[in-house]
C-alpha cells in the first residue's frame, strides 16, 4: 500500500531533523570552515546527495543549525528565573544544577553551548560596535548577579563580566564533554564560584 501524503511528510521532516541533529555535533567540533559536507554525510551516515535534497548548501545547513543552537529555551528559562521572588543566591543554585545537569547528560546541549559561543565570538570580531555581552543570556545572567550584588551575596565586580566568566567556564566545560573522552566535570558549587562570595 501507497504511503500518505502526510506519511511521506512526516519521512522528510524526520530526515530532515536527523540531518540537523547530527550536523549540530559534527559543526560544534570542526567548525564551519573545517566542514566539508562530503565529511559530514561520511561521519553521520548518510548520503551527501541526500543533504542536498533538504539543503541547498552548506551555508543554509549551516544556518539551520545556528536556529537549533539559539538557546531560545534556556532564555526563556533565564527569564522566568530572574523574575522569580527567591534570592540570587537561589536563583544562582538553579542556573547551574540545570546547566550542569544538562551538559552531563546531553551531548547536544554541549554542542549547542559550544557553537553559539563560537557565533558570538566570531559576530563580536566582525563587529566595530557591539560585544558578546550584549546577547540576552549574558544580560539576565548579569542582572541575576547585580540582585546577588545587592544582597551581599555576589562578588562586587562587572556583572556582565562575572557573567562571561560564568559562562565561559560553562563553555569550556561543553569543549571537554565534546573533545575528551575522560574528563572531570566541576561541581555546581565549583562552577558558582567564578561569581559568588566565599
Amino acid at each position: 500500500m501507497p504511503k500518505s501524503k502526510e506519511r511521506c511528510q512526516e519521512i522528510r521532516e524526520e530526515m530532515r531533523n536527523t540531518i540537523l541533529q547530527k550536523s549540530l555535533l559534527y559543526f560544534a567540533r570542526n567548525g564551519f570552515a573545517g566542514t566539508k559536507i562530503s565529511d559530514l554525510s561520511r561521519n553521520i551516515g548518510i548520503a551527501q546527495g541526500t543533504i542536498y535534497v533538504y539543503f541547498e548548501s552548506k551555508e543554509e545547513l549551516f544556518r539551520e543549525i545556528l536556529k537549533l543552537a539559539d538557546n531560545s529555551q534556556m532564555l526563556k528559562q533565564m527569564k522566568k528565573l530572574t523574575n522569580m521572588p527567591i534570592s540570587a543566591a537561589k536563583k544562582l543554585r538553579i542556573l547551574s544544577e540545570t546547566v550542569m545537569k544538562r551538559l552531563e547528560e546531553e551531548e547536544d546541549f554541549a554542542a549547542m553551548i559550544a557553537l553559539s559561543t563560537q557565533m558570538l565570538l566570531e559576530k563580536d570580531q566582525a563587529s566595530s560596535e557591539g560585544t558578546i555581552y550584549q546577547t540576552e543570556l549574558y544580560g539576565y545572567t548579569a542582572k541575576l548577579i547585580e540582585q546577588g550584588q545587592r544582597e551581599k551575596t555576589m562578588v562586587e565586580e562587572s556583572a556582565m563580566k562575572l557573567a562571561d566568566y560564568y559562562w565561559g567556564v560553562v563553555y569550556l566545560y561543553s569543549l571537554k564533554r565534546l573533545f575528551t573522552r575522560e574528563y572531570e566535570m566541576i561541581s555546581v558549587e565549583d562552577l558558582e564560584r567564578t561569581v559568588r562570595k566565599g
